[in-house]
């Protein structure tokens, strides 16, 4: 997956900068962003602090560890399927 040319507390200050109080089209053209770029900030990011998307990334880091060794396990449960069906003929 691409990564982001922004950091999640930079996004967040994206965020800020909208709620504050200036436009979402300003927001956009002030960071060269589109708005549907945007749109998919706020709907991932809306409602977190800094402290929470921290968090959030560290949980999406062990899941992709742990999505990593489901795969393996599920390889090596396929070979081993395999290995006992050959010694049966």
């Amino acid at each position: 997956m691409k990564r982001s040319r922004f950091t999640e507390e930079q996004i967040i200050g994206l965020l800020r900068e909208q709620e504050a109080g200036m436009s979402t089209a300003d927001v956009c053209r002030k960071h060269a962003i589109s708005s549907a770029t945007f749109c998919k900030f706020k709907a991932r990011y809306g409602g977190l602090e800094m402290s929470e998307t921290r968090r959030l990334k560290v949980l999406e880091d062990e899941n992709a560890k742990l999505k990593t060794l489901l795969a393996e396990a599920m390889l090596d449960n396929a070979i081993l399927k395999d290995v006992a069906a050959k010694k049966k003929r």
